[in-house]
């Protein structure tokens, strides 16, 4: 029995063209808050803007909102330059993240044979012309 899989002889390519570890340069396309028993999280759609070779690829990741994990999703508010008047009332506007920008820093995981996408760390945008790999890789740019 015959069976076609459409864009199966592509997938080599697809694993090429896979955004590697690094840092970012990011704005927020999406974030939608998913309710699970233990873990709740926002699930965060990333539009790539530098370095540019990567511009216009997007990155899907989660952050956990459990108190455990309440540090790295304070981290991204406070970098992405999220409304700290919000912040201090301990609200999360989804609308409000949208269209924020920052650097972040990713790192590919394999966590139950799944291939996750790991958000490792997060700076201002402002920042990205010291801390883009360009630069990182210049000692005279400190």
């Amino acid at each position: 029995m015959k069976r076609q899989i459409t864009g199966l002889h592509a997938a080599d390519r697809w694993a090429a063209d896979q955004v590697p570890d690094g840092i970012f340069l990011v704005r927020v396309q999406r974030a939608r808050f998913c309710r699970q028993a233990q873990k709740p999280y926002y699930t965060l759609i990333l539009a790539i803007l530098e370095p540019h070779r990567f511009a216009g690829q997007v990155l899907s990741s989660r952050l956990y909102c459990n108190p455990k994990a309440f540090w790295k999703l304070n981290w991204f508010l406070r970098d992405f330059g999220y409304d700290t008047e919000l912040l201090g009332r301990d609200e999360v506007d989804e609308n409000q993240l949208v269209g924020l920008s920052g650097v972040v820093k990713i790192s590919h995981i394999i966590f139950n044979n799944a291939s996750l996408l790991r958000l490792d760390g997060f700076a201002p945008a402002g920042r990205w012309g010291e801390l883009s790999p360009a630069n990182l890789d210049n000692p005279k740019v400190a």
